[in-house]
């Protein structure tokens, strides 16, 4: 095959590489740019199997790139789906302690939303909480007025079409296989056979980040390990018991929120995710086999051995309740004590690619790593979806500081 080329190439076509595409196009309008993106349609897997929800930034440490870019991004997004007339709402959300025990860390929660600059937080008495979420109890309650939902496939649709409109290109089933560096860049080669030579390289990849990383000659200081969330659907009969967005006190040791319960922009209530160990990368529920290439490659990893030394309770626990919808409506039912297993409908299922470091410590933060010709995007599980075009920014500012110094 002829290979073709283009100035800037961006390895994976989901919200994080096409919001970075989206930027460049409309900063550099000189340059060529090109989404190269494995998969047939774009957007195929963490940026649109996930609860929907417009993050506000409430549980984020301050200071850190998750609390700066989830608020700046939030706005944008936003400003984005209003222009291109996308559907999003801020419905609010509430979060519930369940337990006098986890009144402090909702405290916690509290804070950290004061200070990443939330705007309407408070905390909800009884009767407030009655008449937002009725059939919700709890020991302590905070409304978070800024949360929403939205249409995340509208989204990466629109960033496509806008990124094509500028004169570049979105590539589907350009799947990475090797990356060779040239004397004015990278060539790309394919599992089709085709090849793509570049001049700068942006690694948005996300379930294969760390390998693309790898395959470009970078040594990450973290590598991905897929943890499967699980999603439960009310039927529609049922769902009157949840009107916006439900969220537990989320355990503070885990980048994970917890089963909450979501009326998302269709109107339908999700309940979930959960979180537990994937077979692969690509290991969905119900859909195909465990990768045992992939099994094997984690089982070498002494960041999962160190992982799991460190929490292999809680591991056991997800698992047993993931086979489990009586024990999976349980954990709802500290949120919603009217939810039982049969008003659970088995819905769809995301892999979260979780960046673990050497050390086996869960990275809490995005990750970002440079050299002189690339930027890889590590770590940027939720909320990059509602961040994408923040980090975005960033990454554009990166990559033209290079085509300035070069």
């Amino acid at each position: 095959m002829e290979p073709t080329g283009s100035d800037i190439a961006v390895i994976g076509g989901g919200l994080v590489g096409l919001a970075s595409a989206y930027t460049l196009a409309k900063q550099a309008p000189e340059l060529s740019i090109a989404v190269l993106e494995a998969e047939e349609v774009i957007a195929s897997h963490q940026s649109t199997r996930n609860s929907g929800v417009l993050h506000s930034g409430i549980y984020y440490r301050p200071g850190s790139l998750k609390a700066e870019l989830t608020r700046t991004g939030s706005q944008a997004l936003a400003e984005f789906c209003e222009r291109h007339e996308i559907s999003f709402q801020r419905c609010g959300k509430v979060i519930i302690a369940t337990r006098d025990a986890e009144i402090p860390a909702l405290e916690e929660i509290e804070r950290r939303g004061i200070a990443n600059g939330l705007q309407g937080l408070r905390r909800l008495a009884s009767a407030e909480l009655a008449e937002l979420e009725p059939h919700v109890t709890a020991r302590a309650a905070l409304s978070v007025p800024e949360a929403g939902v939205i249409d995340f496939r509208g989204v990466a649709t629109e960033l496509a079409a806008s990124i094509s409109r500028s004169g570049n290109e979105v590539v589907t089933g350009f799947r990475a296989t090797a990356i060779a560096g040239t004397a004015d860049g990278y060539r790309i080669s394919a599992a089709s056979g085709a090849e793509w030579h570049t001049r700068l390289l942006v690694n948005c990849a996300g379930l294969q980040s760390d390998r693309v990383a790898i395959m470009a000659g970078e040594r990450p200081p973290v590598s991905i390990i897929p943890f499967r969330g699980e999603y439960y659907v009310m039927p529609r009969e049922r769902d009157y018991l949840v009107n916006h967005l439900v969220y537990p006190v989320p355990d503070p040791r885990f980048p994970f929120l917890g089963v909450h319960f979501t009326r998302r922009i269709d109107e339908s209530v999700e309940v979930g995710p959960n979180a537990v160990l994937a077979f692969g990368r690509q290991h969905y529920r119900g859909e195909g086999r465990a990768d045992w290439g992939d099994v094997a490659e984690m089982l070498r990893s002494r960041a999962l051995w160190r992982l799991a030394m460190t929490y292999w309770r809680t591991g056991a626990v997800e698992a047993v309740r993931s086979r489990s919808k009586r024990l999976y409506a349980a954990a709802a039912r500290r949120l919603i004590p009217e939810v039982h297993a049969s008003d659970l409908v088995r819905g769809g299922s995301g892999i979260r690619a979780q960046a673990v470091t050497p050390e086996g410590t869960l990275a809490d933060d995005f990750v970002i790593v440079e050299n002189a010709t690339a930027v890889h995007v590590l770590n940027a599980p939720s909320p990059a979806a509602t961040a994408c075009l923040a980090i975005g920014e960033r990454i554009a500012g990166r990559i033209l500081t290079k085509l300035k110094t070069d």
